[in-house]
């Protein structure tokens, strides 16, 4: 697992924004004060999630409104699917997503 910090200013309220963290495009939420980092399509329709919201800790898709929990990424009941989710921690000096490594990178960098 590589820990990425966000390079960039994040709002102090609740959002959801698109991020690009070593040239993967991730959807970061804030939700409740807690922060979230997921895949950035909707598996069903290839929604874009982060031009959707945040509803009873889902991230809703804006296409089809497909909803998945922000912390598993397991779809609402009946949808049979999931969005991959990322760790987040949060340090004193930023925030980090972990992503995993390909094996070219763990034996060559």
């Amino acid at each position: 697992m590589k820990w990425v910090k966000i390079a960039i200013e994040l709002p102090q309220e609740d959002f959801v924004k698109l991020i690009k963290l070593e040239g993967k495009k991730i959807c970061l939420v804030k939700h409740q004060q807690k922060f979230y980092a997921m895949q950035n399509t909707c598996p069903h329709a290839g929604g874009i999630l982060s031009g959707g919201w945040c509803k009873s800790g889902n991230i809703v898709c804006p296409i089809h409104r497909y909803e998945y929990n922000l912390e598993t990424g397991k779809g609402a009941e009946g949808q049979r699917d999931y969005i991959d989710v990322y760790p987040v921690e949060e340090k004193a000096d930023g925030i980090y997503v972990g992503l995993k490594e390909g094996l070219w990178e763990r034996f060559f960098s």
